[in-house]
């Protein structure tokens, strides 16, 4: 299963809220008044430098042509005093067709102090002009400018017009003003030409503005939504696991909280379940995080699958996770996670110089309010039970509070059964396959012949022939990965540890001779004393076979079992060598052929005597 079919909705604790998009709206509500006002400027200024360019154009052309009537018509002594009617009619007729050919409306030439020297139309006489234009072109500069008619200061009242365009143009002589020219032109065709093209200019400014303001509102929606997404999967982030994707230790506490407390005033219970992965450490120890991580995320995908979306399911710890299941009963609970656990024992792991690695699982399984009213109590009670899941070998399924009456009942269990406990707590690995090894030992011993009256002692080596691992380091008994010579020769002490276990005990020659000489080979380069054939005592030779057959079809923390026809191939190789060929010959005959053979699986284990209840149970 990929992380992203992780569920993402899980019961618990509310999601992040979604982050409100106030600083992008007021973001984009400054840009859009930057481009209303950048769009405003652009008509103004678009409109200023069009009108100026026209009014310069227009002013250019009436210059020269002003020059042109000045040069052509007029003389100097037509500008020092009075002009004699003839001369005035001749100049006026020429101003006439210089203004009808240009479409003038209005022509004068005034002196200095305003008093008009020649008209386009017969008017005499002081036009009384105070305006700044008019000094300005006494000034010696073109004043020009569109007004009103009746602010025209035009000697004509009536030009036909709403709006003109009046022009001063001063003559000047030896740096002195001696006359003005004044032209009055229809100012309504440049106003319309201004008024178009300012229409124009906001037209496009504001279409350019407007696709630009769309624009940005789908940028900056997109962009909030990316950042609302953002921001909710780093809040989110921070109440999950980075590796699995599951909620976290903070938001399964919270959430476990919440569900506690609601329940203690609508009343109702849960079940809690924490799950923690046996032998993480010397897997993360022996091939290092990355093989860590890799159990992390097998567990988690079938936790997912096996276990229900409809319960809160986090990483709890490191290696841990817990279950939360409200409205489901701590039995619904059990048979999902029965179904978990048997679905790993199909999940294996392997890394380069591995064998196929078995992932298994320590579970406690605790309900409120019955082991605790508060989340502390809860989880300490599911703590203490998830000890005892994993001291006694791990891959078990504990409930809290179903082992107390178990204690009491193993109090008067002779010395055999309290060795045989003590495996099974050491490991449980090693106790089923000492249960095995007996089974095994019992089969093959009656298929060779053994007197009835050998079998119990066969069977009880079997059961005590691995008691010395007891003294064997965790870290050494338990590592996912091949021992260096140090390690395997501490491992190869645990046949003398087991006989001097048991040597004190009466009569067990054979059971000390079966524990001691187990891993001596037919060749003999087996270990301690190196005894070979027939040297080796007849039940170390049986256990000897039984032990190799259960190791290599039951897992083991550095590699899974072999099935069935490839066990048996093995030991066949191992014939003559490492085991005796009659015995193995014996043993594979009979498990190919006997209907009642032992099998690895079985359910047929050695069981022990409870005194106290007087009935037959199996070492759990």
């Amino acid at each position: 299963m990929s992380p992203d079919r992780v569920p993402r909705r899980l019961p618990g604790p509310g999601r992040a809220p979604k982050p409100r998009p106030i600083l992008l709206l007021i973001v984009y509500g400054v840009f859009l008044v930057i481009v209303g006002v950048t769009a405003t400027a652009q008509v103004v200024l678009a409109s200023t430098h069009f009108s100026t360019a026209v009014l310069n154009h227009t002013v250019g052309t009436d210059a020269q042509v002003v020059r042109g009537f000045v040069n052509e018509q007029l003389s100097p002594a037509d500008l020092g005093g009075e002009l004699d009617p003839e001369r005035r009619l001749g100049l006026e007729q020429s101003l006439r067709s210089f203004i009808t050919r240009r479409g003038i409306l209005h022509a004068e030439v005034r002196g200095p102090d305003g008093a008009i020297i020649l008209s386009d139309v017969p008017v005499t006489g002081w036009a009384g002009s105070e305006s700044p234009d008019w000094h300005l072109a006494l000034d010696g500069q073109v004043a020009v400018a569109i007004v009103e008619p009746r602010t025209s200061e035009s000697a004509v009242a009536d030009l036909g017009t709403s709006s003109l365009l009046r022009e001063y143009f001063p003559l000047l002589r030896d740096g002195r003003t001696v006359a003005v020219v004044g032209i009055w032109r229809d100012a309504e065709p440049i106003t319309a030409s201004l008024g178009s093209v300012r229409r124009d200019v906001v037209l496009v400014t504001m279409t350019a503005a407007v696709a630009a303001a769309i624009v940005l509102f789908l940028v900056f929606r997109s962009a909030q939504g990316r950042i609302s997404r953002q921001t909710v999967a780093l809040l989110d982030s921070t109440r999950r696991d980075a590796l699995t994707g599951l909620l976290n230790h903070g938001a399964l506490i919270e959430g476990l909280a919440e569900t506690t407390e609601r329940l203690r005033g609508d009343g109702g219970g849960l079940t809690i379940a924490l799950l923690d992965i046996d032998n993480f450490r010397n897997l993360n120890d022996t091939w290092g995080h990355g093989a860590g991580d890799s159990a992390i995320l097998a567990v988690r995908d079938l936790l997912v699958r096996d276990v229900g979306e409809d319960v809160l399911v986090g990483r709890y710890g490191p290696d841990e996770f817990l279950v939360v299941a409200e409205g489901l009963a701590t039995g619904e609970v059990g048979t999902r996670l029965e179904r978990l656990r048997a679905a790993l024992a199909d999940v294996d792991l392997r890394f380069e110089g591995s064998e196929r690695l078995p992932v298994t699982l320590s579970v406690a399984v605790s309900a409120y309010p019955d082991h605790g009213e508060s989340v502390t109590e809860l989880l300490a009670a599911t703590a203490v039970t998830l000890r005892e899941a994993k001291s006694s070998g791990g891959d078990a399924i504990l409930y809290t509070g179903a082992s107390a009456q178990e204690t009491a009942e193993t109090r008067t269990f002779d010395v055999f059964q309290g060795l045989i406990l003590a495996v099974d707590a050491k490991d449980r690995y090693t106790k089923r396959h000492s249960e095995d090894v007996a089974r095994y030992a019992l089969f093959l011993a009656a298929r060779v012949g053994l007197p009835a009256d050998e079998l119990p002692t066969v069977r009880m080596a079997g059961l005590l022939h691995d008691v010395g691992k007891i003294g064997i380091p965790d870290q050494i008994l338990r590592k996912p990965g091949k021992l260096s010579e140090a390690e395997f020769a501490v491992v190869q002490q645990h046949v003398a540890l087991g006989d001097a276990i048991v040597r004190d005990l009466p009569n067990l020659d054979a059971i000390r001779a079966g524990i001691r000489h187990h891993h001596e080979r037919w060749d003999g380069s087996g270990y301690l004393h190196r005894l070979a054939g027939e040297e080796i005592p007849l039940v170390a030779r049986i256990l000897a076979v039984c032990d190799t057959f259960s190791a290599m079809t039951t897992s083991r923390p550095y590699r899974k079992a072999l099935d069935l026809r490839e066990a048996l191939l093995r030991l066949e190789d191992a014939a003559g060598t490492q085991l005796d060929e009659r015995l193995v010959a014996a043993f594979v005959e009979g498990i190919e052929q006997d209907a009642n053979a032992p099998l690895p699986g079985d359910d047929g284990v050695a069981s022990l005597w409870l005194p106290d209840q007087h009935r037959t149970a199996r070492v759990a």
